[in-house]
């Protein structure tokens, strides 16, 4: 059987997802093409030769509606016969989009595909696409959810109360991922992976010398009287500090053949090996992570112990810390250089950026396996392993 390879992978900065962030002033489609210019060019592909690119874009609406990939592709100068979709599946977007184009791949319906993701929350605010009054989930969610569905903001307060996650902890995790990305940006291990764009070539949101001091001073960002009287179980202990900011950016990555990529001559960083989805309980939303983690190993008939690093999307430290309890995982092996809570949560390219920053980080470190799980809006997540080669 075939298999699939990742033979480059290229990001760009992150940019606060304000109006005065250092990526506010590029249109999203062009923050896509960058990385998909980016990515031939280093890669030396003839861009002719790509079957298809494949995006996830989670707000697909004003200046990301239209199959916002394929206006990339354009703008990137690729062929007008290479087809281009763009995929929903929210946070997770584009991690799907590396499952779909691996599985092309593996099948034999591609040779040579990109998977990339782009959100430009400056200029598509999150919701965008939920006009004001607007029902988004219709009759069947209410009858089957009486009580009424939450935001994300609560559903991590419910996972920091079930799994007794302290304030404290959440906020020395989030003081720890700061930590590594300063010093993965101070070592020069992001240089490989950041294709930097109109003179910005560092993420933005990424707090050097933050502290558990300045993060304890924070208040509660989603504190509600009518939710605290609905789950009184909840200590109000997500605060900006120990959850993601809304970012800019786009995230890109080359995938193959083994078989084609020796006959381009192009390397291959490593092997797509394993592949899973789950749905989980859409109130706490988040803790997909926990059974598409179990169910991906299994698939991949692989232990926890045989894992060399983890990345796991920082929506929320409690996200992670509750993943870390349930699986037993080691949190050093967890975002080595750091995770969305420093270096930013561009929604639709932060599964790619994930990719992107893992298989640099397993070059750099000789892993043989790694793991990439994101939890998703509606009770989702997806999880794959990927091979050393």
């Amino acid at each position: 059987m075939r298999d699939a390879v990742i033979v480059e992978a290229v990001r760009t900065p992150i940019g606060k997802g304000k109006p005065n962030g250092s990526l506010a002033h590029v249109h999203p489609v062009e923050l896509l093409a960058h990385t998909l210019r980016t990515l031939v060019e280093r890669s030396g592909v003839d861009p002719a030769l790509i079957d298809d690119v494949i995006g996830g874009t989670v707000d697909q609406v004003g200046e990301q509606a239209m199959n916002t990939t394929r206006y990339a592709a354009l703008s990137a100068g690729f062929p007008e016969t290479v087809p281009a979709t763009t995929v929903d599946r929210q946070c997770g977007s584009s991690q799907q989009a590396v499952h779909f184009a691996a599985q092309g791949v593996i099948s034999g319906a591609y040779d040579l595909v990109v998977a990339c993701g782009v959100e430009s929350m400056s200029r598509v605010p999150m919701w965008s696409n939920v006009p004001p009054g607007k029902d988004p989930f219709g009759p069947g969610i209410a009858a089957r959810y009486p009580e009424g569905l939450v935001p994300q903001g609560i559903s991590a307060e419910l996972i920091s109360a079930k799994w007794s996650i302290t304030r404290e902890q959440m906020d020395s995790f989030a003081v720890s991922s700061h930590r590594k990305a300063a010093e993965a940006w101070q070592k020069g291990l992001f240089d490989a992976e950041v294709a930097p764009l109109d003179g910005v070539s560092r993420d933005e949101c990424v707090r050097q010398d933050s502290t558990l001091d300045v993060l304890a001073g924070l208040r509660p960002a989603y504190h509600d009287p009518a939710f605290a009287e609905r789950f009184p179980q909840i200590e109000w202990n997500v605060t900006a500090g120990n959850a993601s900011p809304i970012n800019d950016g786009a995230s890109a990555v080359l995938i193959t053949s083994s078989e084609t990529a020796a006959r381009l001559g192009l390397r291959p960083l490593a092997r797509l090996h394993s592949f899973a989805v789950t749905g989980s309980d859409p109130l706490l939303m988040l803790t997909g992570v926990i059974p598409a983690t179990e169910k991906v190993l299994r698939r991949a008939a692989l232990s926890l112990d045989d894992i060399d690093l983890f990345e796991v999307n920082e929506a929320f430290s409690s996200v992670v810390l509750s993943w870390a309890q349930e699986t037993g995982a080691d949190l050093d092996k967890v975002n080595v250089h750091g995770g969305a809570i420093a270096l930013g949560h561009p929604l639709g390219a932060s599964g790619t950026r994930l990719t992107t920053t893992l298989v640099h980080a397993m070059r750099e470190r000789g892993a043989r396996y790694a793991l990439q799980t994101m939890c998703e809006a509606g009770g989702l997540a997806n999880a794959m392993i990927l091979e050393g080669v």
